[in-house]
């Protein structure tokens, strides 16, 4: 079983090789690429293999198509140096190859990609072999960010490298400098541009200048050259040019010229050692000839010299250059020459005639000065030409280049300027103008060169390449400020190029821009419809790479039909295209798309929402601020008003236990006084009863007292009088029937004990009118007082005084008559049940604080029933 098994693996690796041919080295790999056909090539790390998933599919779709020109193949990365980049990834990767041009990538297992992408790739490579299409090149996009990458890294190595300025060091030998040439030298030298960091005079010892010329020891003249090189002083110089010092030591070997002198005097009769030079080596100059050697002489001669860093990239500025009519018409070729010479670019170009009005318009600030009318005129009189400039320092460059403004200063002062060098005779203004400022340049530069809008648009055979083109669109210093892909229509598409529809090419123009995506681009510049027209180049790709190389369409364009671009060739055309493809639109003054009036205004009602939000969540704010302000003020009164209820009650709870300690020392004072002369159980009998039963009514009645006050204390400040005023009303209405019902039940007993007193006392005389007239003036006395006392209540010591005062009259009133109560026991308990009567109304009175006229009133009632119940007692 393990047999045929094993067999079966054997077989399908077989048909797996027999389909994908494998490529493991560099000599393999070269060879499918010299073969014709399309070549489907699953590229794999050796630690995780190829891609076996693909295997079946692949095979059905060779059977499928049973095309030769179609090759299957697995190449191993790690040992193929065209796949080095490749190497460090798992991931599956398909490159398909059309004679070995990289046409199309694939990255993971997907596989009805790769089997459409193998079928779409087939029949452009047939097409290719019959001559009806181009074979296009790809790049990987992997390994284009790779190489980005890497460059990047490169950059930033380099720019730690080239941190410091790039040297040169160069001698001017002792036979110039014995011949008095040094000052002359070093005049040419600057007038190069070439910058002098150190300088110094020294006669070389022979050490010094063996050690300096080791590298020509082996030449028959190497000991005459060491003693010339002692023989005098020498300048030694340390030279560098422009912000980095890029490329000086090439630059000053140009200068210099041949070593020999006889050769330089011949070939470059300009260079300083024709000039300044003898012979062979009495050449007048040294350079060095390497940054190697810079190094090694700069070390040699200048041990501690540290070299300047190198200034950052230079930022351009940009001009406005006019020829005026005078000189543009007899100089423009030679003025052109001069300038690009001078390093500057010329990124803006126009020839224009100005009208008068434009010209006062133009030199408007000039307007009153003597010469303003003639300036006007020579400015308006014949065509010129309006450059925009651009250089790293542009507006002193140009200027510099210009000379003074006065003819005749310049003619003295700068006879090399081009207003000294152009003049023209008996003309007073000068030929030139140039803008005093980059303010300035900028204004200018817009009055020449309004901002403008042109179409562009990247046709179906270049939309592959549209990053690149719209990069290149961006440098040369366009705004996109409108863009749009889409497939035309032919009915579109013939109305685009409606003004070709009488060339031969028409139906076939028309066919082509409609055959797949178009790219456009609504562009805003200075003068974009020309520097558009200039970027794309001309109509043609072959004849626009023999005129204009750089252009878009000698870099994309296949052929007259397929040239990549097009661009508006006027305003007028621009502006129609622009409406075709894109509506009405409008733009700003620096180039801008301007929104629609409906975009605006949304936009400036989220604006006045967002603010109104602002501002609404502001005064939340602000108002939740001041409620909690609100809040603490009110804890802060709520505070006091509880402080105050609680100082309050506390007030009237030590009345409260006042109250009960009066009553408690009456209770004892009376028991004391009683308890003497208390008679025993056989005289008084039951008489011991009365007393507890009226003690079990007073603590129901001070429960219900109490409850009372507590209810009045809980009602709101305002309803309380009215509250107090209904209860004691209430209380006025049971007072009698209470009273009336204490005075049967004190009978009662009265009547019971009656017989014994009588069997044990008949002698006993009758009871006398004394003793309820007592009881009258002792109730007419404590009715005032409790009065007095329920008023000064909350004043705690007057309250203590009046406790004391009632204390000793009490004592007087109650002070033990043994007389009269033992011929009169029955008098001594009524005493006892008039006393819980007389706390019982004092508490009443201290809960419900009736008014002078209630308790006048409760007297006399009171005086009423102590008569009625004497004249009964009496009676029995």
């Amino acid at each position: 079983m393990a047999d045929k098994k094993k067999a079966s693996n054997m077989a399908r690796r077989k048909q797996e090789i027999q389909l994908q041919q494998e490529i493991e080295t560099q000599e393999e790999w070269e060879d499918i690429m010299s073969k014709e056909g399309l070549y489907v090539v699953d590229v794999y790390q050796e630690w995780c293999g190829p891609c076996t998933g693909l295997v079946a599919n692949l095979k059905r779709l060779k059977n499928e198509l049973g095309d030769d020109l179609l090759h299957f193949a697995i190449a191993k990365a790690d040992t193929i140096d065209a796949l080095e980049k490749y190497r460090g990834r798992c991931e599956p990767c398909f490159l398909f190859y059309a004679g070995g041009v990289l046409v199309a990538v694939i990255r993971g297992a997907n596989s009805p990609m790769v089997m459409r992408t193998v079928t779409e790739q087939l029949q452009q490579e047939h097409k290719v072999i019959d001559g009806t299409a181009e074979r296009k090149e790809i790049k990987d996009p992997y390994i284009s960010m790779v190489d980005t990458m890497d460059d990047m890294d490169e950059d930033e190595e380099e720019t730690e490298e080239e941190a410091k300025k790039e040297v040169t060091v160069a001698i001017i030998k002792p036979d110039a400098v014995q011949a008095g040439k040094v000052d002359e030298i070093l005049a040419e030298i600057k007038t190069q541009g070439i910058e002098i960091l150190k300088q110094e005079e020294r006669v070389m010892t022979e050490e010094e200048a063996t050690n300096m010329y080791t590298h020509l020891q082996e030449e028959e003249f190497f000991k005459d050259l060491i003693t010339f090189m002692t023989s005098g002083p020498s300048h030694i110089l340390v030279l560098t040019k422009g912000r980095t010092g890029e490329n000086i030591i090439n630059n000053f070997r140009d200068l210099l010229g041949p070593t020999s002198v006889e050769e330089a005097k011949e070939k470059q009769p300009e260079s300083l050692r024709a000039k300044h030079g003898q012979e062979t080596y009495m050449n007048a100059l040294h350079g060095s000839s390497s940054e190697d050697q810079a190094m090694r002489e700069l070390g040699f001669f200048f041990p501690d010299y540290v070299i300047p860093a190198a200034e950052g990239k230079p930022k351009l500025q940009r001009t406005l250059a006019l020829i005026r009519p005078d000189a543009f018409k007899l100089h423009k070729e030679e003025v052109i020459q001069m300038i690009n010479e001078a390093g500057f670019k010329i990124a803006l170009q126009k020839e224009m005639l100005l009208t008068k009005e434009m010209a006062e318009d133009f030199y408007k600030e000039h307007k009153g000065q003597e010469y303003f009318d003639e300036l006007v005129t020579r400015m308006s009189s014949g065509p010129l030409m309006a450059l925009g400039l651009a250089r790293e320092d542009a507006v002193e460059g140009w200027r510099g280049m210009l000379g003074p403004k006065e003819l005749d200063k310049a003619k003295e002062e700068a006879p090399d300027s081009l207003r000294a060098k152009f003049a023209v005779d008996d003309v007073m203004i000068n030929q030139f103008h140039g803008s005093d400022s980059e303010d300035s340049a900028q204004k200018e530069l817009e009055f020449f060169f309004p901002v403008q809008q042109t179409m562009a648009v990247i046709k179906p055979d270049a939309l592959g390449t549209k990053d690149e083109i719209i990069e290149k669109v961006h440098e040369a210093g366009f705004k996109i400020a409108a863009r749009k892909e889409t497939t035309l229509s032919m009915e579109i598409a013939k109305e685009f190029y409606s003004d070709h529809k009488d060339k031969d090419y028409y139906n076939d123009l028309v066919e082509h821009m409609a055959s797949g995506p178009t790219m456009f681009m609504v562009l805003s510049r200075e003068d974009a419809v020309d520097g558009w027209r200039s970027l794309i180049g001309p109509t043609d790709p072959e004849k626009a790479k023999e005129d204009s190389p750089e252009s878009l369409r000698a870099l994309y364009g296949g052929d007259i039909l397929k040239n990549a671009v097009h661009g508006s060739s006027n305003t007028e055309r621009a502006k129609d295209h622009i409406q075709k493809i894109f509506g009405d639109l409008k733009f700003t003054c620096d180039g801008w798309l301007v929104k629609d009036e409906q975009e605006m205004q949304e936009q400036d009602e989220k604006t006045e929402e967002a603010a109104g939000e602002e501002t609404q969540q502001t005064t939340e704010g602000e108002e939740q601020k001041e409620g909690e302000e609100k809040k603490e003020e009110g804890g802060e009164q709520t505070t006091e008003q509880q402080e105050e209820k609680q100082e309050g009650e506390e007030k009237k709870e030590e009345g409260t236990e006042g109250g009960d300690q009066t009553t408690e020392q009456q209770e004892e004072k009376q028991g004391e006084s009683t308890k003497g002369d208390k008679p025993s159980k056989e005289q008084t009998g039951d008489l011991e009863e009365p007393p507890k039963q009226e003690q079990a009514e007073e603590q129901e009645q001070d429960t219900a007292v109490t409850k009372k006050s507590t209810e009045v204390e809980d009602v709101a400040p305002e309803d309380r009088q009215r509250f107090r005023e209904a209860e004691a009303a209430k209380t006025e209405e049971e007072k009698p029937q209470e009273e009336e019902q204490k005075s049967t039940e004190e009978a009662k007993p009265s009547e019971e004990e009656t017989p014994k007193e009588e069997e044990k006392a008949p002698e006993e005389p009758p009871k006398t009118e004394e003793e309820p007239k007592q009881e009258e003036a002792k109730t007419e006395e404590e009715s005032p007082k409790e009065e007095e006392k329920s008023e000064e209540a909350p004043k705690e010591e007057e309250k203590k005084e009046e406790e004391k005062k009632e204390e000793e009259v009490k004592q007087e009133e109650e002070a033990p008559k043994p007389a009269e109560e033992e011929a009169k026991p029955e008098g001594e308990g009524e005493a006892k049940t008039e006393e819980p009567e007389q706390q019982k109304t004092e508490e009443q009175t201290k809960t419900e604080e009736p008014t002078p006229e209630e308790t006048k009133t409760e007297g006399e009632d009171e005086k009423k029933e102590e008569e009625t119940k004497t004249e009964g007692e009496g009676a029995a």
